[in-house]
């Protein structure tokens, strides 16, 4: 592996980035670049490295990107003809073989509250692969002693520092605070980001009330379908180490792709288009 990619392998997975390896693993004839030649790709369409330069690199970058959306690793043969080149209007010739391995860093998971739920999600979240973010704005609940594994403890305004925190786009995060108010101020400060993953612990009723307050104050629906709430797989959790269970297992749900769509979410919002009678506690 070139010095420049195994760099910028190494920066992404740093930074939580997703990317696409792709790898030159067969070639015969005319081909630009050898066997084991790399390229990285991001899924915006940013690259490092290289496969040969424009014949065969345009196709494999689209594919990587879509082998970055789908989850699923790809093997390519290109066998560049007369026909393909007249398609592509690019002139090479040889046959190559290109396998694309999307490539995801340990997952940034952020747990606004750090209660009884949010500690023991702390607990079991580490061993699972989630590199582990916590904020509460209670030093005696948000601490390194009762988050040993987590890379990050914040003591902060939960609303202030939602507000103005960097949280990448791969970032899951859970909202499990201690009260319906603190659960408002994460919402609205995360509703509208593009997350992989966004929850809200609550029942039906409290979920409705908080989605409620936000469609008032200009909040578009599209972005609390995007939540999952009530938060967890509904395994029947009632204390606070099954609720975390339940919650760890709707994450790698997620991350593992079994899961694309948060379909309770959705469902908290069917009362909206229900007659008012219907609607009632």
């Amino acid at each position: 592996m070139s010095q420049e990619v195994l760099t910028e392998l190494v920066k992404a997975l740093e930074r939580g980035e997703e990317v696409a390896l792709v790898t030159i693993v067969a070639a015969q004839g005319s081909t630009p670049q050898r066997v084991g030649a790399k390229m990285l790709v991001y899924p915006d369409g940013r690259i490092a490295g290289t496969i040969g330069g424009g014949c065969y690199e345009n196709d494999a970058l689209g594919k990587a990107r879509e082998a970055l959306l789908a989850r699923k690793p790809r093997l390519v043969k290109y066998d560049l003809t007369d026909d393909f080149a007249e398609e592509s209007g690019l002139i090479c010739g040889g046959q190559m073989t290109v396998y694309i391995e999307p490539v995801e860093a340990a997952p940034q998971l952020y747990i606004v509250g750090a209660g009884h739920v949010g500690h023991q999600l702390g607990k079991i979240a580490r061993p699972a692969g989630f590199r582990i973010h916590v904020l509460d704005d209670r030093e005696k609940f948000a601490s390194s002693e009762r988050f040993p594994e987590a890379d990050e403890v914040i003591v902060d305004s939960i609303p202030d520092w939602l507000h103005q925190a960097d949280i990448p786009q791969s970032a899951y995060v859970v909202i499990v605070t201690r009260g319906h108010r603190h659960d408002l101020d994460a919402l609205r400060s995360l509703a509208a980001r593009d997350l992989r993953y966004l929850g809200l612990i609550g029942s039906k009723a409290k979920v409705k009330k908080i989605y409620d307050a936000l469609v008032e104050e200009g909040m578009p629906l599209e972005c609390l379908q995007r939540v999952h709430a009530p938060i967890g797989l509904d395994i029947g959790a009632v204390t606070p180490e099954e609720i975390a269970i339940s919650i760890l297992a709707e994450l790698i749900a997620v991350r593992r792709g079994r899961m694309e769509e948060p379909h309770v979410a959705a469902a908290s919002l069917q009362w909206r288009k229900l007659p008012a009678s219907l609607t009632k506690e």
